[in-house]
């Protein structure tokens, strides 16, 4: 760790208009040590808990640990009735789910993957209109309302925002051809068919413009639901993202039926929330988060079937509580913060980011009055681009909304912890869309400001072997500390952030 930064490197910051070192901030922020997160961490990613699956036993109990931590270190609870604020899911098996066209019938896990959360009685009849790649120049010239989208060439990974935003342009459901071929579509329709298996959830909901349905098809499943060829969809919608649009309509409308049922079963969880009330500025809320659920046990298989989620993410999670604890002891000396810190630990992140999303939906504290979120999933382990400098972290939408807040973020680290600030992952065209794929996402679509802290993926990712032992502690606290000096110059500056940009959904 940088313990020391030497007096002639801050002065060298002064000179650039970087503030020296906060004395008091780095009191603080030196409370946050590996012996306490590597306590916290092995009872909260022990066999004991399970996996800490959503709505299980082992979230129960995480979530209790988590919120007598927050009682023992002087917080007061975030709701009016506790440390809890209840979100209740519907746990969703798949009944009869199917594509058809006259002469052909696709059901769920034959060469297709149906993803929805409409429940229908009856098949509904649509028509198809083919987008190729779906860029701007093809949905401008294309009509989608209430039709069953193609789209070629995206990656099943990280298709599902997007598939969400035409159904939110107009379109009735989005029919995703796979970039990948017909094999390894299979294995991915497996893995896909084997997590779905116990079901999914999804928070309730009676609006019409909640429901989805995404369909994902391989390349030949879609070119025989389309009457063509591969090589013909392909070099249509090659031809189109080259500008030549007219070529989409090579590939010709053809008439389809849908159909998806559930079985849907009710399922009780909680968001924890513990908070510090602020002094001058205490209406505005400083947000800090992480998900504490996560994939539980593996049905089958031999040896260790627990996935304890060392990494994914209880080294936010504990991140979280000991940056709690750091400000508790500031605000008992005196010293606490001028806005009010909420820290928030979510349920649900694992299942579709759950927690967060009923959150926003039913904030305890005006969305209004939330100045940022700072958000912290992952940060005990190192990824393999950066092996030979573990000291690192990637950061995802600092400048999204807020040049200033980026701005902040970059001076913070430059002060106190000297990291390599990584933004691989900030690139609106990346193809693993983690902007989109953490809690930090359902404040920014509300168009707060974000920071959301990442070390990457590593090969235990959602496997039993993401283990304790395996967390790299120098760098966990370093990051904790970074995210601390972070959220302390954000709860005591003067103004907050400004927002001058916009999210476009």
């Amino acid at each position: 760790m940088k313990k020391t930064i030497l007096l002639a490197f801050t002065l060298a910051f002064a000179g650039v208009g970087i503030k020296a070192q906060d004395s008091t901030a780095i009191k603080y922020g030196q409370t946050i040590t590996q012996d306490d997160l590597k306590d916290n961490l092995t009872i909260l990613a022990s066999d004991a808990l399970e996996g800490r699956e959503t709505g299980t036993r082992g979230q129960k109990m995480a979530a209790a640990f988590i919120s007598s931590h927050y009682d023992a270190i002087g917080l007061k609870p975030g709701t009016k009735n506790g440390w809890y604020q209840p979100v209740i899911l519907e746990n969703v098996k798949q009944g009869d789910a199917f594509i058809s066209t006259d002469d052909k019938k696709w059901n769920n896990y034959e060469n297709i993957i149906i993803y929805s959360n409409e429940n229908m009685s009856e098949a509904v009849e649509l028509e198809t209109a083919f987008l190729g790649n779906a860029g701007e120049a093809e949905l401008e010239a294309t009509d989608i309302e209430q039709k069953a989208v193609v789209i070629m060439n995206k990656d099943n990974r990280s298709a599902i925002p997007f598939a969400r935003q035409m159904i939110e342009k107009g379109a009735k459901t989005a029919i995703i051809v796979s970039s990948a071929s017909d094999e390894d579509f299979e294995k991915y329709l497996n893995q896909f068919k084997y997590y779905m298996s116990n079901g999914r959830m999804q928070l309730p909901s009676e609006e019409e413009t909640k429901k989805f349905s995404i369909i994902f098809a391989s390349k030949s499943a879609a070119a025989e639901l389309l009457d063509t060829k591969v090589e013909k969809m392909e070099k249509a919608a090659t031809m189109a993202a080259e500008g030549k649009v007219k070529k989409l309509k090579s590939i010709k409308p053809q008439d389809i039926s849908f159909k998806n049922t559930m079985d849907i079963t009710k399922i009780k969880s909680e968001n924890v929330l513990g908070f510090i009330e602020g002094t001058d500025k205490k209406d505005e809320i400083v947000v800090i988060t992480s998900h504490y659920d996560h994939i539980g046990k593996m049905e089958e298989g031999e040896g260790d079937l627990i996935n304890n989620g060392a990494d994914d993410d209880g080294s936010g999670t504990v991140a979280v509580m000991e940056i709690a604890e750091a400000f508790a002891q500031a605000k008992e000396e005196g010293n606490g913060p001028r806005r009010s810190i909420l820290f928030m630990n979510v349920t649900g992140e694992e299942k579709g980011l759950l927690g967060s999303d009923y959150y926003t939906q039913n904030p305890i504290y005006p969305l209004e009055n939330t100045v940022v979120n700072l958000n912290i999933d992952m940060i005990g382990r190192v990824d393999p681009d950066h092996e030979e400098n573990k000291d690192y972290v990637y950061l995802v939408g600092s400048d999204r909304l807020s040049t200033e807040l980026h701005e902040l973020s970059e001076n913070v680290n430059k002060k106190y912890i000297n990291y390599d600030l990584d933004y691989t992952y900030n690139d609106e065209d990346h193809p693993d869309r983690i902007y989109y794929r953490s809690d930090h996402w359902n404040f920014a679509k509300n168009n707060i400001p974000v920071i959301f802290y990442f070390n990457g993926v590593h090969a235990d990712y959602h496997k039993p072997s993401d283990e304790v032992d395996k967390i790299e502690w120098e760098q966990l606290q370093e990051r904790a500390q970074l995210v601390f000096y972070t959220a302390w110059e954000l709860a005591n500056k003067d103004s907050r952030p400004v927002v001058d940009k916009k999210e476009n959904q």
